[in-house]
């Protein structure tokens, strides 16, 4: 049986400790290399150079997830993963995402925005495109199985 569509409006907050089971779920489910581990999650919960952010709708649907990254020393932030659950995709759960990334990232003195995503990731390259990213490269054979990636970037 399939999940009833996503109707309520989205709601984006940083995630916490009890988000930890959703959290290495969804990241099971979304990637089949380069995951982040349970351990590594809850190690950027508590760090002042990460923000794990997590989307949800009727009060506790866990819908997506995103972790941006910021270094002392740039002004450059990181979106370092981007995932929605399937019943979310084309919901604007991505977009509401990122653009919480974006606001906190602005919020810390950032004056842009960077990301990579895999070249064969057609769905998530129309969003980053549509959100105002430009193409600034490529890294060959990126990913563990060999797969090249885009590097995108947004000026904030």
């Amino acid at each position: 049986m399939r999940p009833p569509p996503v109707t309520a409006a989205v709601r984006v907050r940083r995630a916490e400790v009890s988000d930890l089971d959703d959290l290495v779920a969804l990241e099971e489910s979304s990637f089949t290399q380069d995951r982040l581990s349970r351990a590594q999650y809850r190690k950027h919960l508590d760090s002042e150079t990460a923000l794990v952010l997590v989307a949800s709708a009727n009060h506790r649907r866990f819908l997506g997830t995103a972790v941006v990254f910021f270094r002392k020393a740039t002004t450059i932030a990181r979106l370092y993963s981007l995932a929605t659950t399937p019943q979310a995709q084309g919901k604007g759960v991505g977009s509401a995402l990122v653009e919480t990334c974006e606001d906190a990232a602005r919020s810390r003195g950032c004056r842009a925005l960077r990301l990579e995503v895999r070249k064969d990731n057609a769905v998530a390259i129309r969003l980053y495109e549509r959100l105002g990213y430009q193409r600034i490269g490529e890294y060959a054979a990126y990913y563990a199985d060999g797969a090249d990636a885009l590097r995108f970037e947004k000026a904030l």
